[in-house]
C-alpha cells in the first residue's frame, strides 16, 4: 500500500525555534509571541479588519445588515486563527522534540480559562490582548498552585471548568455595554 509511519521527531530548525536564542538572552520563543502579539494588537486595534471582527463578534447579523461581508472575515479570522494554531503546535513538537497528535490536549481547557478571566466573551465582541495576557498569568499562577498541592490532572481540569462557567455566569449577569 505504499504505507508509512509519519515522522515524531522535530527537525533542527523546529527546536531552533522552539529552544534556541537568536538574540543573545531571549529565547527565540518570546521573540516570535512578542512579534505576533504585536501584530495582532495592531490589527485588532488600528485597522478596519479589526473592528470588523469585534462588530461581527457583537452581533453577527447587524454587522450583515450593515454591508459587511461576514462570510469573508470569519473565513479570514478563522483561517489566521488556524495558521497560528499549527505554528503554535510546531512550536510545542520543537520544545519537546517530539510530536504525537494528542500532545497540546493537556492545554486545551486552561487556554480557554486564561481567555476568559482575560475578559475575552466566549459570546464575542469583547476583549483585549492585554487582558488574555493577564488572564494567562493568573492561570499559570493557579497551574503552579495546584502543582505545589499535588492536585491530580482531573481536579485541575474540574477547577478550568469552574473557573470558565464562573466568568460566563459574571459576564450574563454584566449590563450591556453600549
Amino acid at each position: 500500500t505504499g504505507g508509512f509511519s509519519p515522522q515524531d521527531s522535530a527537525t533542527r530548525a523546529m527546536r531552533y525555534l522552539a529552544t534556541g536564542f537568536a538574540i543573545p538572552g531571549v529565547p527565540n520563543a518570546v521573540v516570535i509571541w512578542a512579534l505576533i502579539g504585536a501584530a495582532m494588537v495592531f490589527v485588532l486595534t488600528r485597522t478596519g479588519f479589526g473592528r470588523t471582527v469585534y462588530g461581527i463578534g457583537n452581533r453577527e447579523r447587524a454587522a450583515y445588515l450593515s454591508g459587511i461581508d461576514t462570510r469573508r472575515v470569519v473565513l479570514i479570522a478563522f483561517a489566521v486563527s488556524g495558521g497560528l494554531s499549527a505554528f503554535g503546535g510546531v512550536l510545542l513538537a520543537g520544545y519537546a522534540s517530539k510530536a504525537a497528535q494528542s500532545m497540546g490536549d493537556a492545554y486545551l481547557l486552561p487556554s480557554i480559562a486564561a481567555v476568559v478571566l482575560g475578559g475575552t466573551s466566549i459570546l464575542g465582541g469583547r476583549g483585549s490582548y492585554l487582558g488574555t495576557v493577564a488572564g494567562v498569568i493568573l492561570i499559570t499562577l493557579l497551574q503552579s498552585i495546584l502543582s505545589v498541592m499535588q492536585m491530580p490532572e482531573a481536579g485541575r481540569q474540574i477547577i478550568y471548568g469552574v473557573v470558565i462557567v464562573a466568568m460566563l455566569l459574571l459576564y450574563g449577569r454584566a449590563p450591556a455595554s453600549r
